[in-house]
């Protein structure tokens, strides 16, 4: 399944489950992904089961595609994918890690 096919899984789910479903609710959408962020940090800092790591993992995942289908539903996230990958490919060794030590 790409990532198309996931976002049209997860509108049919949201509306399936009486999820929040409207742009106002962008903001909501995108806090609850920071959170199970934070919930897949702390199950990893606990030693929790890798399963459980990667289920607060896919959790996030679901939230901004979710988000991404309100935010930008023109957008086709594979092939979003592909160009960003390509971008970050051409930037140079350790881009943006300018907090490292050089030396």
């Amino acid at each position: 399944m790409d990532l198309e096919e996931m976002k049209k899984e997860i509108g049919k789910l949201v509306l399936e489950k009486g999820f929040y479903n409207e742009t106002k609710d962008i903001p909501k959408k995108l806090l609850f992904a920071f959170i199970e962020l934070g919930e897949a940090s702390d199950a990893w800092k606990k030693g929790e089961r890798e399963e459980e790591i990667a289920e607060e993992l896919i959790d996030t995942i679901f939230y901004v595609l979710d988000t991404s289908r309100l935010a930008c539903p023109s957008v086709n996230m594979d092939e979003m994918f592909q160009r960003k990958l390509q971008k970050n490919r051409g930037r140079p060794f350790q881009y943006g890690e300018g907090h490292r030590s050089k030396s």
